[in-house]
């Protein structure tokens, strides 16, 4: 919300931040697809109308008084912690306001009492400072609302309001009002900084520091320091922090978050290695060739900075309610003044003029504004706990009226990676036999397929005499294991060999090592990837919410793809699809009328992913290009997490109904009411910051919600 003690008011009422285009989005359109390079910018395709989806628009500020714009979850500066000044560097927020209290309390104990003193110019400026203390700041605001055209805002209403107590002698009212919209502010301020820190302990699970050589020194340093022409030191298991090119020999590297498939890459040296990837093997070392603010991290940063500012339709009609809204009630004030005049006999200004008073504090939309932005903030920040980043409030309201989830396979489903799926021996030949030769025989190997056999033969091959190990490039392995001749490699090893093999090996869909013991075939194992652990549970939880339809479309061969599917309970999937089916699939479902999310994870994903009413991007080693393209960013990589993003969709949207009706309810009564005489200040109080304070703790609440 605007900061009222800010010398720059106007501005921030007016002016919300942006992410500018050229620091988002590794990939134009023209780079995905010919067909994505014609489409309209943003997501707006032809003959798809985007509920919820209103990327271009710039944030308004709402105000009466509370904007809760981007600038609020400024993440990319140490200065998010507290974006309101409420006074010297480390003091304490509610001091002043306690202060305030303190000196209201101890006026009306006076007041109660008679205390002699405590009359005239004593009582005033006693109350006077009570009231400065915490409203000097308010009425500043509303005076320099005013040359922006600004007029009618909460400033203006709570400064009308209080001064008119001053002015008819109701001190201690005027003070209440004003002391208790400063605490308002300050549980807002809570509320809202728990968010930030939600989210911004969701961003620093990215890598924070990497190892730099220089001078013959290795340096561990962070990431932001590193410059272009730095030497890199990756160790096998660490994510490539920057892009650069590979310096050593060669070496793979796990792609799947740029290609979208789980076969592992060999770079040779001098070839581009790329943010994300995750180094297989050996010690390597990368030319850093690009800067630290145009990797990933810094990327979500500002996507994140960028988020508050695409407002729910809840929200951006709450917006325009309360400017249309605060100018009424503030001539209906004037009218109660009045009317009153012509039409009551023995007319008394002063009290005419208390209820218009009463009324306008009533009138005040402060727990509406407040309330209905800060819970969606909630449901942003209980999302970030979870895991998952909402790049926009409008996109917690269009998730929860999904009715079709489209996923990506490689990556999204399954976990990337090779695993042994199936070992098939020929006849008369165990199985544990066959793993344990071929296992120790592909234990002299650094290729991705001969670890995935180590990883499954485990402590089997262990102790195991191998010699005279003979890697055939292209081929796979030879070598004499526990005094047998065994190969272990790919089908043309054992044409090369002379080997002869059943032909439906040949038919085989998955990656595939056949293996020959003493010059005869022996069997073969498929290796292929495994589905990520919580992917069944996902898709039945998804079905569970009321999804009607999930589908799976891949890249990969059509027989692995349904052999997936059906292993997960899929009732529809589609393989061997390149970017532009993906989208046409996507587009003959939209065509249908269904609310459909894409969730993908490579950079093929994010034509499809940009189609979508929510594109829902796999962060944990997702490209850069889908997590930008995407409004949901899932940062653990497990596609359970779609269903708890659909909880907490639904638990925010019934919290800020909640809100409404409840501020709506409370003003209603308490505006007749004072209208009729029959409510004080004080009632207006409640009415106002009460009912406020009320809308902001249950708001607060989702973040304690378990989902």
């Amino acid at each position: 919300m605007p900061d009222p003690s800010s010398d720059n008011l106007n501005e921030q009422l007016n002016t919300a931040k942006q992410v500018q285009p050229e620091n988002v989005g590794a990939l134009t359109r023209a780079q995905l697809t010919p067909e994505a390079a014609t489409a309209p910018q943003g997501h707006d395709v032809p003959g798809h109308d985007h509920q919820g989806h209103d990327h271009g628009d710039e944030p308004e500020a709402d105000h009466a008084g509370h904007s809760l714009d981007s600038g609020e979850l400024d993440l990319a500066s140490e200065a998010v912690a507290d974006d309101h000044d409420h006074g010297p560097a480390g003091a304490n927020p509610y001091l002043v306001p306690a202060l305030s209290f303190a000196l209201l309390v101890a006026g009306i104990a006076l007041d109660y009492y008679k205390v002699g003193f405590f009359t005239g110019p004593v009582r005033l400026a006693w109350y006077g400072l009570a009231f400065v203390l915490v409203g000097w700041k308010v009425i500043k605001a509303a005076v320099l609302s005013i040359p922006s055209g600004n007029v009618f805002n909460e400033f203006l209403l709570m400064s009308l309001a209080t001064l008119g107590a001053f002015a008819i002698g109701e001190y201690p009212e005027g003070v209440a009002v004003m002391l208790f919209y400063t605490v308002g502010e300050l549980f807002q301020d809570a509320a809202v900084n728990r968010a930030k820190r939600s989210i911004r302990a969701l961003l620093e699970i990215q890598a924070t520091e990497v190892t730099v050589l220089r001078g013959g020194r290795s340096l561990v340093l962070d990431p932001k320091v590193v410059q272009v022409g730095d030497v890199l030191e990756i160790r096998p298991g660490e994510k490539v922090a920057l892009d650069g090119t590979l310096n050593t020999a060669p070496a793979s590297f796990n792609t799947a978050a740029l290609t979208g498939e789980s076969a592992p890459q060999t770079k040779q040296p001098g070839e581009a290695v790329l943010a994300g990837m995750i180094n297989q093997e050996s010690l390597v070392q990368v030319t850093v060739t690009a800067a630290f603010k145009d990797t990933k991290l810094s990327k979500i940063l500002a996507m994140v900075q960028d988020a508050v500012g695409r407002k729910a339709k809840t929200q951006q009609f709450i917006t325009h309610f309360a400017k249309v809204y605060t100018p009424i009630v503030v001539a209906l004030a004037v009218l109660l003044i009045v009317v009153p005049y012509f039409v009551v006999d023995g007319y008394v200004f002063r009290d005419w003029l208390y209820r218009a008073l009463v009324f306008l504090v009533i009138s005040c939309p402060c727990a509406l504004v407040i309330s209905i932005p800060l819970g969606y903030f909630g449901g942003i920040g209980a999302a970030s706990k979870a895991g998952i980043l909402f790049k926009g409030s409008n996109f917690l309201d269009v998730l929860r009226e999904i009715d079709t989830v489209v996923m990506d396979k490689t990556g999204t489903l399954t976990q990337g990676v090779f695993a042994v799926q199936q070992v098939q021996p020929v006849a008369g030949t165990e199985p544990a036999q066959l793993l344990r030769l071929v296992g120790a025989l592909e234990t002299k190997s650094t290729h991705p397929i001969a670890k995935a056999v180590v990883t499954h033969v485990g402590t089997a091959a262990t102790g195991v005499p191998v010699e005279n190990v003979e890697e055939i490039a292209g081929h796979g392995l030879r070598g004499n294991v526990a005094g047998r001749d065994v190969l272990a490699g790919n089908t043309k090893l054992l044409t090369k060999f002379s080997v002869a093999y059943p032909p439906e090996v040949d038919q085989v869909a998955d990656s595939i090592v056949v293996a020959a013991i003493d010059g005869k075939y022996a069997g073969y194992l498929t290796v292929a990837d495994a589905p990520k652990e919580d992917a069944a549970r996902a898709i039945q939880e998804l079905k569970a919410d009321g999804i009607t339809k999930l589908v799976m479309l891949s890249g990969d061969k059509d027989s692995i793809t349904q052999r997936v599917a059906k292993e997960l309970g899929l009732e529809e999937a589609h393989g061997g699809l390149l970017p532009e089916d993906k989208a046409r699939y996507v587009q003959q479902y939209l065509s249908e009328g269904r609310k459909l999310a894409f969730v993908g994870d490579g950079v093929n994903d994010a034509p499809v992913v940009a189609l979508a009413d929510v594109g829902i991007a796999m962060g944990g080693l997702g490209s850069d290009a889908t997590i930008e393209t995407a409004d949901v960013v899932i940062q653990t990589d497990h596609p359970s997490k779609i269903a708890t993003a659909r909880r907490i969709a639904r638990a925010t949207h019934r919290v800020v109904w909640q809100n409404i009706w409840l501020a709506f309810g409370v003003k209603a009564v308490v505006l007749i009411l004072g209208a009729g005489g029959l409510a004080t200040m004080w009632e207006a109080v409640f009415a106002d910051v009460g009912v406020a304070l009320l809308a902001i703790l249950n708001a607060v609440r989702i973040q304690r919600m378990k989902f």
